[in-house]
């Protein structure tokens, strides 16, 4: 189905970039580049525009890309991956290119990506996928619905908080298992096994649109690209060396998954709240009601689109 068009009430802040000039790349994959340097090292990628509408990323690798960015050690390669949503971008209804046919972060299990099934997002995946598999250290830059604590989502697994604790940007700190409806390209295979070396982040900015976004993408990237070695320590002069406070580390419990036809929430939740008291009211699932299953329960991400299937929040303890 195609992307649903929510309503924008938010300012827009940040300019799309046309990214247009990258479309050969170098690897043999459209939009993809890999650079690789002399001395050994592990194979570090950005990723942005999983979702079409989120911007902050694409303008953060734009950026990487004109400055001639390249690694003083292993393999970096940067990569813009959903580029059929974002070339249906439109300020005036931004909304709309979250996706084309399906979301592309809930594609990335072997079952899904090896079925009959086809999408444009699926084709893209497909193209991709060999070189995700090849990626030891993943950032893959999103933003959110709403003006809200930007999150650094860091898997299931501890090695996820780890990292993100090292990088520090967002300082607030989710450890997941992602949605019912499909896996994210940052929980693929090895990914999410804790036993493994390899280890991905997604990192939720802000709100798509906010100046802050950017800001936050920036720093994010910055830092990820000195904490893994593959840029030197002066890398990105003073971006990412703010005094950051000390991380908040939450896992979420649940997501609430809608399974009505219609899902209403109680208050105009945005995501970060914390709710001191257990049985509040979030919202109604149908006639269901959805209450909070324990003191301080942080909501994460609650959703506009309020689809069957689609996750409408996610429940979340500190750690």
């Amino acid at each position: 189905m195609p992307s649903p068009s929510t309503p924008n009430v938010y300012p827009i802040q940040l300019q799309a970039p046309d990214i247009s000039r990258y479309a050969e790349g170098n690897t043999g994959i459209p939009y993809v580049h890999r650079f690789e340097a002399d001395e050994p090292g592990p194979h570090v990628m950005i990723s942005a525009l999983v979702h079409g509408n989120e911007v902050c990323g694409a303008i953060v690798l734009d950026w990487l890309l004109r400055e001639g960015v390249r690694p003083v050690r292993g393999v970096l390669t940067l990569g813009f991956m959903n580029v059929a949503a974002y070339e249906t971008f439109d300020p005036a209804n931004p909304n709309a290119s979250r996706f084309v046919d399906e979301d592309f972060n809930r594609l990335w299990s072997d079952e899904v990506l090896d079925s009959a099934r086809d999408s444009i997002e699926l084709r893209r995946a497909r193209e991709v996928r060999p070189l995700i598999g090849s990626v030891d250290l993943l950032l893959d830059l999103h933003s959110m619905q709403h003006p809200a604590v930007p999150l650094m989502m860091a898997g299931p697994c501890e090695k996820g908080r780890t990292l993100a604790r090292r990088i520090g940007v967002p300082e607030t700190i989710v450890t997941d298992s992602g949605h019912a409806q499909g896996r994210r390209m940052r929980d693929y295979r090895d990914f999410a096994e804790q036993g493994s070396p390899k280890n991905a982040l997604l990192a939720e900015c802000g709100q798509h649109w906010a100046a802050t976004s950017g800001d936050i993408a920036f720093s994010c990237a910055v830092r990820f690209l000195r904490e893994t070695g593959v840029v030197d320590a002066a890398f990105g002069g003073e971006i990412g060396r703010e005094p950051l406070p000390e991380a908040a580390a939450w896992e979420v419990t649940q997501p609430v998954t809608i399974t009505a036809e219609a899902f209403t929430f109680d208050q105009p939740f945005t995501g970060g709240e914390v709710l001191p008291r257990a049985g509040t009211l979030i919202g109604h699932d149908g006639e269901q009601p959805i209450v909070t299953p324990y003191d301080d329960c942080m909501l994460v991400m609650p959703s506009r689109r309020l689809t069957k299937g689609l996750t409408a929040v996610r429940l979340a303890r500190r750690v």
